[in-house]
């Protein structure tokens, strides 16, 4: 999001565009006595020390085969080993290879079957996050794969292009498994995006971005980094699993797919030399039209697609996360990373940029979801590791949902601690943060929003289809620790006069 010169602080920035401040430079760290939850950590700043030498990887685009009129694509979960830094072997996880997973795509429309195999010693989940499906093929931690186990989930694409993403999501141990590197995008197209003058040429001019952080020990292999209250920080930058990454833009107009894959941290992505960017796409997909920032907030599972406009030979700019305002401060901000300042990944251009058209002024149309004064509310207050008070509990249905209906979620952070909020299955609009209308960059298609400490946010959603009385979707913080720990519920979607299927723990 855009980061005015006279941001205000804190709750007072929460909702307009100054939701980040950008502050400039480092704070010794604070030893807070007596508060455990914090921790102590300096803050981090890389500007300046990353070598860029090595080139981006680019995940592969995984080719479906055809089968019953399905496209059918294979993933093989499994450890590996790769070398990450200082040419040493990092043990991994990885989908279809040692770390990370291909890219899918697919176009709305296309009916698709997921075959999932676990080579994995221990039973894992792939969840796709932001996808619109059934419950039974939505990978949450009641569809867990066993060793040696299999999966084929179906459904046909019904909803617009996106980016979504997808990774693991067994029940107390996302974040482990996720950190370990099991996950990868998802690409969706449909016919008004593909009508449209964008960039589109994967691994040239339409890049994935995946952003995650790490630490490393001695050994080369990964260790939990700075344990704080918000999950596990890390002090190397990794995208699409490279270390220290460049990529030369060939085009003048190119476009970043940028996905928060990290299981704590947060980023306010910009770039080094203050220019602005087009944001053309949120979560679930395009915007009306595209909008001019110098920064965007990405908390972890959220999405956006940027063009960057690069000037000629010679032009070189880093993608940077700055310091942000996630309405904490102190020793709390530092323990939540808001004040480091890294360097995350190198653009330099070819001598020669292919020309590209202007980026189109209107995008795409956007359903209206309003609510009006009959439309069902539920209010969903977080802290101490649950939601309403409650922590997860794999045999409760903590909502029940009639299919077809309009619904206003209010998230409420009552918690000191940052949370951002995940629902599964839909994407809403935000409807207002604090009594005030949500800025640009948060008016599009949303399943994951920041929520900071104090602060009341209305979503509306809509549940049209996929009914069904015995499984549930889940809502959750996505900061994974957080999850992990209980801050999770479940809900599902029921015909008029169903009741809801008693669960068992190991439902699936």
């Amino acid at each position: 999001m855009g980061i005015p010169a006279d941001a205000s602080p804190a709750r007072a920035a929460i909702g307009r565009r100054s939701f980040l401040r950008l502050s400039l430079g480092s704070v010794a760290a604070v030893t807070l006595a007596g508060c455990g939850l914090l921790g102590s950590r300096d803050d981090l700043n890389t500007v300046g020390t990353i070598t860029f030498d090595e080139p981006l990887s680019i995940p592969p685009l995984l080719e479906a085969t055809s089968a019953g009129g399905h496209r059918v694509y294979e993933l093989v979960t499994r450890s590996g080993r790769s070398v990450i830094l200082d040419g040493a072997e990092t043990p991994t996880w990885g989908i279809n290879g040692p770390f990370l997973g291909p890219t899918l795509r697919a176009h709305r429309g296309d009916t698709i079957r997921i075959d999932v195999r676990n080579e994995l010693d221990e039973a894992t989940t792939l969840h796709w996050h932001g996808m619109h499906l059934p419950a039974s093929a939505d990978g949450g931690p009641h569809q867990t794969i066993s060793p040696g186990g299999s999966w084929s989930p179906t459904w046909t694409v019904d909803q617009p292009a996106a980016t979504l993403w997808y990774h693991p999501h067994p029940h107390g141990e996302s974040e482990r498994h996720t950190y370990r590197g099991l996950a990868g995008m998802f690409i969706l197209t449909d016919d008004v995006e593909a009508g449209l003058d964008l960039p589109r040429d994967y691994g040239v001019d339409d890049i994935p971005v995946i952003v995650q952080d790490k630490t490393f020990d001695s050994r080369g292999r990964f260790s939990d980094g700075d344990d704080q209250y918000v999950g596990s920080l890390g002090d190397t930058v990794l995208v699409n699993g490279t270390a220290n990454a460049f990529f030369e833009v060939t085009a003048e107009h190119t476009r970043l797919r940028l996905l928060n894959a990290s299981t704590a941290r947060s980023y306010a992505f910009g770039f080094s030399d203050g220019r602005d960017f087009a944001l053309i796409a949120t979560d679930g997909g395009l915007l009306e039209a595209p909008v001019e920032l110098s920064s965007i907030l990405l908390t972890p599972g959220e999405r956006a697609e940027i063009v960057v406009t690069m000037s000629g030979t010679d032009d070189t700019v880093t993608l940077r996360s700055y310091p942000q305002d996630l309405g904490v401060s102190g020793g709390r901000a530092r323990g939540a990373g808001a004040d480091d300042e890294l360097d995350i990944l190198l653009l330099t251009t070819a001598t020669d940029l292919a020309p590209r058209p202007r980026i189109p002024s209107q995008l795409a149309q956007l359903d209206d979801i309003s609510p009006t004064d009959d439309t069902a509310t539920r209010t969903f207050e977080l802290g101490n590791d649950r939601i309403n008070g409650q922590q997860m509990d794999m045999a409760r249905i903590d909502e029940v949902i009639p299919v077809g209906t309009t619904e206003v979620w209010e998230v409420v952070n009552t918690h000191s601690q940052p949370h951002n909020f995940h629902i599964h299955d839909v994407q809403f609009r935000v409807v207002s943060i604090d009594g005030q209308s949500p800025p640009p960059e948060l008016r599009g298609r949303k399943d994951t929003v920041y929520t900071p400490p104090g602060s009341r946010i209305r979503l509306t959603m809509r549940f049209d289809d996929y009914a069904d009385p015995e499984t549930p979707y889940m809502y959750h913080c996505h900061l994974l620790r957080h999850e992990d720990r209980g801050m999770m519920g479940q809900f599902v979607v029921v015909e008029p006069g169903q009741r809801p299927t008693e669960l068992s723990h190991h439902h699936g």
